[in-house]
């Protein structure tokens, strides 16, 4: 389940030089794609004079796997002398020792900034997010490459320019160490001005020039190290500060000044606008150290890549400094790392001595196997890298069109062997599903009606849903339902709102209120430690969207497996539909009182109603126990109690622990070993403020396949998934999605993208 354990362990001193791994087995171009800008220059016309000590490389890391999503293992990279924080770090006291020690100079950066060995034929850090083509052809070898080659995301070539080259000035030379001893940790060569421009006035006396504009396709392998000297930026401390006035202040002013009250900074990486990865806050610090890697898919025309440092306060971030890269120094591969000044938007450093350590190397696309060779399927395909949950091979999966597919609605369709294809029946496998239960009945929406009925036919005479679950509890079965809780549906004091989004989430509570079926309203949250103005906007704005139904079900011999139903179907009004989405002739008879037309006009029993079109499917199978983790995650974030509500019914042992339930099967028993039998692997986009769980330590947040942001701990599997799929793709891409936002930061310069996408 983890991506493997790539701990924070040091190397010894001093490092050897070594051949990466991973070579590519074919040059890079001479002139980088599809840039046709001259190539850039040599690195001398940029760089400090070089070091007079010995050039070594650094040991080679321990054997990974390749990363294609943000945040890849918290390796040493420089192998650092300090100890990371934990997440969220502690509020450091004093250093027991110096944080930069002078022992650096046994590790001498091969240059200022561009190592010339670190190329792609040999990468010093981590791996590349995917292991290199064997070969790259020059010409497109697939027809969706010849559109994407004559496809540009934009035809603006009006950028605003983010940053002027200057000379080696803003980046610290051999000869003068971070740490202040006479240690060197590298320079950056060129820095730029994050913002505005300079004119002959500035502290550069020249003209700031425009940076050229290019794409960037593929990944970014990224490292923030740490920062240094960063100025205070509490605005609390500054508000204190001039209200009780130098007299007062001056008795107390190594407190006022001290790391208890100070900037709680991290970075955010920008890429066209676009955040592309963000490290987690370290409170109270103006030394911070983050040590994060980040291995980055992009798509982006650029003219620089810049890093942010923020300072995290009460009602938002507050801008601390910036270093920009020119992107186009990124294309020819080589590895960039130094020491850089943080900007303030008018080119002067934000802070006497305020400088931050990064490297940053570009991949592109075309030296990574999967662009050339596609997903490899078939029984060995090892899935999507690089995610939360692995594949899952053994399982039985039905698939299902809309809540129902009455006999002989739809086309047949003829299998290997002269079988035909059985159109499953959804809400029918559900209801039957919910009625054989025995053990638990795990429901997760985004609305939950107890009065829908799931089977309409005429074929059974059935109960509503909520009376079938309050049957199955009174029966034994633990019935759980979470439920999203709509800020503007409330019942307080006698006074009740519908709620914008009507999804009765206040009525469904209320049904089940004195009934042994547990209801969790699960609001969404930005988390305690983000800023009052993100809390508000992400509980307003923003949803829960899973749809899940986990079950218990008979798997032969006496025992016990789970299946789940996982898909786009809300148990709630409207959803019910066939394929042949009636308007007007059901209005007395299936879909009476139970349509949903939140996009028409008000209109009458007479309709007509909007129909409803969604997929959903059922896991039977290893796989259908990640589903119930992810259940089990997210109700017990959502059964932890705040405030007031500590005094109300605990629902933290609601949850059955099946391993100590002798009838259910494990999840290694339930794989089927029927040639039939399907890989699964589950995807989902879920933080830490909805799921607990999830590893304090970066270190071990990594390994388990998430990315470290500013507060929170994210699972982004299915963004993942997405690319790892349309990178690979061969021939076609079909998507169809209700939401579907891609590359959207660059899509409204695009005017023709309709030609492309149908």
């Amino acid at each position: 389940m983890e991506g493997g354990n790539h701990g924070g362990q040091g190397y010894p001193y001093p490092p050897q030089q070594y051949q990466y791994p991973y070579q590519y087995q074919y040059l890079p171009p001479s002139q980088p794609q599809p840039s046709s800008a001259p190539a850039p220059a040599p690195a001398s016309a940029y760089l400090a004079p070089s070091p007079s000590f010995p050039v070594y490389s650094p040991a080679p890391p321990p054997q990974q796997q390749q990363y294609t999503h943000h945040s890849g293992p918290l390796q040493p990279y420089p192998p650092p002398a300090h100890t990371l924080h934990a997440y969220p770090p502690p509020p450091p006291s004093t250093y027991g020792y110096d944080p930069y020690p002078s022992a650096y100079p046994s590790y001498p950066s091969p240059s200022p900034s561009i190592s010339p060995s670190s190329s792609f034929h040999q990468h010093p850090a981590a791996m590349p997010p995917e292991s290199p083509a064997p070969s790259a052809p020059s010409t497109p070898s697939y027809p969706i490459a010849d559109v994407l080659a004559n496809m540009r995301l934009s035809d603006r070539l009006d950028y605003p320019p983010a940053g002027v080259p200057v000379p080696s000035p803003n980046v610290l030379p051999p000869s003068k160490s971070f740490s202040g001893g006479g240690s060197s940790h590298g320079g950056g060569g060129m820095q730029m001005v994050p913002y505005g421009s300079a004119g002959a006035g500035s502290q550069h006396g020249s003209v700031r020039p425009s940076l050229k504009v290019v794409l960037l396709h593929g990944s970014l392998d990224i490292w923030v190290h740490d920062a240094r000297n960063l100025p205070n930026k509490d605005m609390f401390s500054k508000r204190v500060g001039d209200l009780l006035g130098p007299r007062i202040t001056g008795a107390v002013g190594s407190k006022m000044s001290s790391a208890s009250m100070t900037s709680d900074p991290y970075v955010t990486i920008l890429v066209s606008y676009a955040t592309i990865a963000r490290t987690y806050v370290v409170p109270n610090n103006e030394n911070p150290v983050w040590t994060q890697n980040f291995i980055v898919p992009v798509g982006h025309e650029t003219a620089d890549v810049q890093f942010v440092v923020k300072d995290n306060d009460v009602f938002g971030a507050q801008l601390i400094g910036t270093v920009a890269i020119p992107a186009e120094r990124l294309l020819s591969g080589d590895r960039i790392d130094g020491v850089y000044d943080l900007l303030e938007p008018n080119g002067k450093p934000c802070a006497q001595g305020a400088v931050l350590r990064l490297s940053i190397q570009y991949i592109p696309v075309a030296h990574l196997t999967m662009y050339h060779h596609g997903v490899i399927a078939g029984p060995d395909s090892p899935g999507v890298p690089n995610t939360y949950f692995p594949l899952r091979r053994g399982n039985k999966v039905t698939l299902y069109q809309d809540a129902h597919v009455p006999d002989g609605c739809l086309p047949d369709i003829w299998l290997d062997h002269g079988i035909r294809y059985q159109h499953g029946q959804c809400w029918h496998d559900i209801y039957n599903a919910i009625c054989q239960a025995q053990k638990l009945i795990y429901i997760v929406g985004w609305s939950v009606f107890h009065t829908i009925h799931l089977v309409r036919d005429g074929t059974q005479n059935t109960w509503s849903l909520g009376d079938l679950l309050k049957d199955k509890s009174r029966q034994g079965v633990r019935v759980l339902l979470l439920v999203w809780d709509d800020p503007t549906s409330r019942s307080i004091l006698g006074i009740k709102t519908d709620g914008f989004m009507g999804t009765r989430d206040e009525e469904t509570r209320r049904f089940f209120k004195h009934s042994s079926v547990q209801v969790l309203l699960c609001p969404r949250s930005a988390g305690k430690r983000h800023s009052w103005v993100k809390q508000q906007e992400t509980g307003t704005i923003f949803t829960h969207h899973q749809k899940t139904v986990i079950i218990d079900a008979d798997a032969g011999n006496y025992r016990r497996k789970i299946i789940a139903f996982v898909g786009g179907l809300d148990l709630c009004g409207g959803r019910y539909d066939t394929p042949r989405h009636p308007l007007f002739r059901t209005l007395q008879t299936f879909h009476k009182e139970d349509y949903y037309n939140p996009n028409f006009a008000p209109v009458d029993a007479r309709g007509p109603r909007e129909p409803w079109h969604d997929l959903h499917s059922k896991i039977d199978g290893p796989a259908a126990y990640d589903v119930l983790q992810n259940f089990q995650e997210r109700w017990l974030k959502a059964s932890k109690r705040h405030g007031i509500k500590k005094l109300a019914k605990s629902y933290d042992d609601a949850l059955l622990s099946i391993e100590r339930i002798p009838d259910i099967i494990s999840i290694n028993d339930a794989m089927d070993n029927d040639q039939e039998s399907w890989h699964v692997q589950v995807f989902r986009s879920i933080d830490s403020n909805s799921a607990k769980g999830f590893p304090k330590d970066p270190r071990e947040a990594t390994r388990k396949n998430l990315i470290c942001g500013k507060n929170v701990l994210i699972d982004m599997s299915i963004h993942t998934a997405y690319i790892n799929a349309i990178r690979g793709a061969q021939h076609f891409i079909y998507i169809e999605n209700q939401y579907f936002i891609g590359s959207s930061f660059n899509w409204d310069s695009n005017k023709d993208i309709g030609k492309h996408i149908v």
